[in-house]
């Protein structure tokens, strides 16, 4: 067993961490008080291949596995979530989605450019719409439909909580074909976001992750072509849930940076501030939340790493993934929060980064399967 990275890995994971720190550091504070969504910063993260990191050359991608990928999304979040879950949403969701399932048209014509970030001079990402107001955990419970017409199907009904709602080019949904089927009569389509009958809701007003852009979406007879359809009919659940299997390792990832981001700044606080006659890292309660800190940040990245590096062997990662997932993210809780415990008076404002990476990292509990989701997936493997 090797716990030792590859010089590319080396090389992906500096490249990731120069980026965040002189691209993603300047005004996050800024973008976060204004809900400003980081286009600049998804712009030049795609000209360094990063929106399609795991996505095949021959689809203008980068090519690389997945523990490049964990590695990126760490250095990445460490700095601002919200950039990195635009990153995220891209690779795991959508790229991957349409990599493995789509027909050879749907990667030539939606891959490509998703890949690249860009068609044209212009940002080209997509969004995973699965998640309604009635929606949520409960995924089976879909009430968008769509209506076969023949040669279209006619698609009606709203999604929620949309990470790149309004910035996205290409919308994968998942509706109801056949309500009489259960799980098994929903379908995944490829919606272009400038089709007529398509309305994007008011950017929501968020705790934390707040320069991502997340709306609601609404579908009004919008004709969607036969082509579009990702899979066989009745494909669609098992599309989504086998997709976000992979994306649960991408907010792990995200997870693991707010948490390292947080404790480095903490580290460095406890070398700066003094009391009682003594910097506070040579008080022993400050040593011993410092340890449990690096102790299960080093846990989450493990977790991280074996989800990823199952991946990579196309093995059946779904446990891993939710492992890491609910680990990482309670991490990232319990961490931030003993970050700007420590951190004192001077942690509850902006300018330190703390209570951002605090608020940051509750969502890292609730989307793409909440923790009591996951601990369902990892129940139900381990009693099976």
């Amino acid at each position: 067993m090797l716990f030792q990275l590859s010089e590319e890995h080396l090389m992906i994971q500096k490249a990731a961490r120069d980026f965040a720190n002189t691209e993603c550091l300047p005004g996050v504070i800024e973008r976060d008080e204004l809900q400003k969504f980081p286009k600049e910063q998804i712009v030049k993260l795609a000209e360094l291949g990063f929106m399609g990191l795991m996505v095949k050359p021959e689809y203008g991608g980068s090519g690389m596995d997945a523990i490049s990928y964990v590695l990126a999304m760490e250095e990445i979040s460490k700095i601002d979530a919200s950039v990195s879950v635009c990153m995220s949403v891209n690779n795991s969701l959508v790229c991957y989605g349409l990599q493995e399932f789509g027909t050879e048209e749907q990667k030539q014509k939606y891959l490509t450019p998703l890949a690249q970030g860009k068609k044209g001079d212009e940002l080209y990402i997509g969004a995973f719409l699965l998640s309604e107001p009635e929606a949520g955990s409960d995924a089976t419970s879909q009430h968008t439909v769509a209506e076969d017409k023949g040669d279209h199907y006619l698609l009606n009904g709203v999604k929620n909580w949309i990470t790149n709602g309004n910035s996205a080019s290409v919308y994968l949904v998942m509706a109801q074909t056949d309500a009489t089927k259960g799980s098994h009569g929903i379908n995944t389509f490829i919606v272009e976001k400038n089709w007529p009958g398509i309305t994007v809701g008011a950017k929501e007003n968020k705790m934390g992750i707040r320069g991502s852009d997340t709306h609601s979406i609404s579908f009004t007879d919008v004709k969607v072509p036969k082509e579009n359809r990702i899979g066989a009919e009745g494909f669609g659940f098992s599309f989504a849930m086998k997709t976000l299997a992979g994306g649960r390792i991408g907010i792990a990832s995200q997870a693991l940076g707010i948490a390292g981001g947080a404790y480095e700044r903490a580290v460095a606080y406890s070398k700066q501030r003094r009391s009682f006659g003594k910097e506070i890292k040579d008080h022993q309660i400050i040593q011993f939340k410092l340890s449990d800190m690096a102790t299960r940040i080093e846990a989450s990245r493990l977790l991280c790493l074996k989800a990823a590096w199952e991946k990579d062997q196309h093995k059946d990662y779904a446990l891993s993934s939710s492992m890491a997932k609910v680990y990482a993210s309670e991490t990232a809780m319990w961490v931030t929060t003993e970050a700007v415990q420590i951190h004192g008076g001077y942690g509850y404002v902006k300018e330190y980064h703390v209570e951002r990476l605090m608020r940051d990292a509750k969502i890292t509990q609730i989307y793409e399967g909440t923790s009591e989701v996951q601990r369902i997936v990892i129940s139900r493997a381990i009693l099976k």
